[in-house]
């Protein structure tokens, strides 16, 4: 069904305010992820409210993943677009992100609690908390992205570059799945199916969002290397993790890691134990942007770094977005675009599973009892389905309780 008759069946194209209720209630409840989200989404848009039909809602779902960026907060930036324009969009994304911004800048200014013996334990179990999500979602992106001996063998390519490129190893594994990925191109999957939504989008805008992600990604190290405001290097350090995230939100932790971590602007104690934060929050995991921008150490933090950083790992996704929504039908039918997708798919599971190791393990697991903790959660994750707020409560608890009793 296209989505005209989606919209006449409903018979308006809706407000702003409508798309803001909505997806204020699934900034508040969607907890789980990314994959968790676009159910969330479904059952709220596809079945609940008409806004569109199955068909095109997995267009749209296509064409997010195919597109580097959080794949859950494109669908409803998009989905925000199709129902009520430009606002709506806005109203969308905004209403879907802030509530879990805001809570994540909270534990930012709450940090220095985690400094005693019960705060500790507390930011230990958090860690061990990224360790288990972390290993659940290697797990679930390598069951979805590495069909094959090929694919298998582009991701541990993808750990040997960030193993041996140094800084630029996660663009240099990137770079080489999608380069195999063409040249392996006769292999890729059949086209994607499904109706194409309107936006109502021209060619036009979708060419200046197209180039202004260009001269943004290319131009801020520019600026940033001609001025030592802090400001600059933090939108372009966060808008360059944004625009290299392929293949799910838990992507942009080594990302962050590498830009935030090693200049000294946060501790691998603080940084993981809001990522384990995270976990534990509805909405998109890019919020864990937000934590970082608020508890770095360089100013602008508090909530002036917060926005920045927000405002910077959200933009690239949502701009690139813009550029693809008028020119997607022709696009989703190129092999050759497939093809550089699929192997670049099959490289972030590498990138992910070296981070898994470091920064990830070495920083949590410190002994068998952090083992089995972490080894515990991950099996309520995979194997009992467990909500991971759930899990995230028992690990804590867990590690509180067993360093109070055990010491």
């Amino acid at each position: 069904m296209s989505q005209t008759s989606v919209v006449e069946r409903t018979g308006s194209r809706g407000s702003v305010s409508e798309v803001a209720c909505v997806f204020l209630k699934l900034g508040l409840t969607s907890f789980g992820g990314p994959i968790a989200h676009l159910g969330y989404f479904r059952d709220e848009l596809v079945v609940r409210r008409r806004w569109i039909d199955d068909a095109g809602y997995a267009d749209i779902v296509a064409l997010c993943q195919f597109l580097p960026g959080p794949a859950s907060s494109q669908v409803g930036f998009a989905l925000g677009m199709m129902r009520a324009g430009a606002l709506g969009a806005f109203a969308a994304w905004a209403a879907f992100t802030l509530p879990s911004a805001a809570l994540m800048v909270a534990i930012a200014y709450g940090a220095e609690a985690f400094s005693g013996p019960l705060g500790s334990a507390v930011a230990h179990g958090l860690k061990l908390v990224a360790v288990a999500i972390v290993a659940q979602a290697v797990l679930g992106m390598a069951r979805s992205l590495l069909p094959d001996r090929t694919t298998a063998t582009i991701a541990v390519v993808a750990i040997a570059a960030i193993v041996f490129g140094g800084p630029w190893g996660q663009l240099a594994a990137i770079a080489i799945g999608a380069v195999v990925g063409l040249m392996l191109r006769d292999e890729a999957a059949a086209a994607p199916i499904g109706s194409s939504p309107s936006f109502g989008i021209g060619r036009g805008l979708g060419i200046a969002c197209a180039i202004a992600f260009v001269v943004l990604m290319f131009g801020l190290p520019l600026l940033r290397a001609s001025t030592d405001a802090h400001s600059m290097a933090l939108f372009d350090s966060f808008y360059r993790s944004g625009a290299l995230v392929f293949g799910g939100g838990h992507v942009v932790l080594p990302l962050l890691q590498a830009e935030t971590v090693p200049p000294g602007w946060i501790d691998a104690s603080t940084f993981l134990t809001g990522y384990g934060a995270a976990q534990a929050m509805p909405g998109p995991l890019f919020t864990f942007a937000a934590f970082l921008g608020a508890a770095m150490g360089p100013e602008p933090n508090g909530v002036v770094g917060a926005t920045i950083a927000l405002v910077a790992v959200f933009l690239p996704g949502l701009l690139v977005l813009v550029a693809a929504l008028p020119f997607w039908g022709a696009i989703r039918e190129r092999p050759t675009a497939r093809a550089a997708l699929r192997g670049a798919n099959a490289a972030v599971v590498g990138v992910l599973a070296a981070a898994l190791y470091d920064p990830v393990w070495i920083s949590a697991v410190l002994s068998p009892r952090d083992f089995l903790i972490a080894a515990a959660g991950f099996a309520a994750l995979v194997a009992w389905r467990a909500a991971p707020w759930t899990v995230v409560v028992g690990i804590v608890a867990a590690t509180v309780s067993l360093s109070l009793a055990l010491g």
